[in-house]
């Protein structure tokens, strides 16, 4: 929920390539209470961005899609390619379904421990499409 309201305050937090640390950018967008509370849970955010660090680009694809669909970081390639492909924003909702019945009922939760083989299987698709129409506008 932090990460979240920080991202929709303007801000942007992130892990740096560089050195591995937690650095943001237009930390002055971001509200006093939020900033507050980002420090008294810098171990947690900090253990979330690395847990995300060795992730496959398939992985990554999706978690970027769930923080689009949220309105918590836009990305206009992901949010051009929903738009236009009815059929890939109907199956990324399917996905979604699919996680909540395995107990995914919280958003601001880390999906990724509700995935199963099902939800894995639509989650390849869904990336497969993405890489699809990116290629088909590069």
């Amino acid at each position: 929920m932090i990460l979240s309201q920080i991202w929709k305050s303007g801000a942007n937090i992130y892990l740096d390539k560089d050195d591995d640390r937690i650095s943001i950018k237009n930390q002055n967008l971001i509200p006093v209470e939020v900033m507050k509370a980002a420090e008294q849970d810098f171990v947690a955010i900090d253990d979330w961005f690395k847990s995300w660090k060795n992730s496959s680009a398939e992985k990554i694809t999706l978690m970027k899609m769930v923080h689009q669909i949220c309105g918590w970081q836009h990305n206009e390639k992901l949010n051009d390619w929903l738009c236009a492909e009815e059929k890939s924003l109907s199956m990324f909702d399917d996905w979604m379904i699919v996680l909540a019945k395995n107990g995914w009922k919280d958003i601001y939760e880390d999906y990724r421990q509700f995935e199963n083989d099902e939800s894995n299987a639509m989650a390849h698709e869904l990336y497969k499409r993405a890489v699809a129409y990116a290629k088909k506008g590069a």
